[in-house]
């Protein structure tokens, strides 16, 4: 099987290596406009070869787009057009309804599977991805009723044999629940590592006292910044909605310990305490 990864990075690295160790057969074709990713994913053993966009996917048994959203959006219809017709799409955007949309219409619609594998770290590029990123991580495949059998079918196929559970949701589904699970985590992240650095000038203090709740938290402020733009736009409803709810909720804590009301702090902790019920 002939795969081309679009995208040379920690997912469309660790997702050519995954299959490479399980599958002999497979060969993969890497795209990247990025001449140092190209030559690190060849050093590497991710791409057996690195060629054009256009060359690439005319010989793709699958192709895989593993960029950023906004480059995702431009490239899913490009990438349709010129598609084999035996062949399979998938991209790796954590966004789904806008994607889904951008190719409603296109009359090769049904050989693009949309999935969203739930796997990833702070770091980015070749040189972070390892075979063992997606196994065992939840594949989310959106609008599978859209895709043809044999597409979805080869899809299941190679993510059963990264040990990857299935998830099936509607786009705008998908996108409401990682508004608040993945992207607003994000933020959040982001947002303590700005005040920090704003507080303490001196970078030197901040390693020295940071314990491991605070290096836990702050871990996702060392994303990808053009990774995770497009992702707060594409989905900026959602986003919207969560971050309203998180300020609110922040707001809470602030008037509690402003009142010194040891009770109500007491109170929001013990009922946020409840997430234990879910994630153990």
């Amino acid at each position: 099987m002939i795969i081309c990864v679009i995208g040379l990075g920690l997912l469309g690295g660790s997702f050519a290596l995954g299959l490479k160790a399980k599958l002999t057969s497979v060969i993969i074709l890497g795209v990247d406009n990025n001449p140092q990713h190209a030559k690190q994913a060849m050093e590497r053993g991710i791409a057996d070869e690195v060629l054009p966009f256009e060359e690439a996917v005319s010989k793709a048994d699958l192709v895989v787009l593993a960029t950023p959203v906004n480059a995702i959006l431009q490239q899913l219809p490009a990438v349709l057009d010129i598609l084999p017709v035996g062949a399979t799409l998938i991209d790796f955007g954590s966004t789904k309804q806008q994607l889904c949309d951008a190719v409603a219409a296109h009359p090769k619609r049904e050989q693009f599977v949309a999935t969203h594998p739930i796997a990833g770290t702070e770091y980015s590029g070749p040189e972070a991805a390892f075979a063992a990123l997606l196994e065992g991580k939840t594949m989310i495949i959106c609008e599978k009723e859209k895709s043809r059998p044999a597409s979805l079918a080869l899809v299941e196929q190679l993510c059963r044999s990264l040990s990857m559970p299935l998830r099936y949701m509607p786009a705008a589904e998908h996108d409401l629940h990682f508004a608040y699970v993945s992207h607003l985590s994000h933020i959040s992240s982001f947002a303590l590592g700005l005040t920090v650095l704003d507080k303490e000038k001196n970078q030197k203090n901040i390693f020295d006292m940071a314990g491991s709740g605070f290096s836990s938290t702050v871990r996702l402020a060392k994303s990808s910044p053009q990774m995770w733009a497009p992702i707060f736009s594409q989905n900026k409803e959602n986003i919207s909605e969560a971050l309203a709810g998180y300020i609110a909720q922040l707001q809470q804590f602030k008037d509690a310990i402003d009142a010194r009301d040891e009770e109500q702090t007491k109170a929001l902790m013990a009922k946020a305490n409840d997430i234990r019920k879910i994630l153990g």
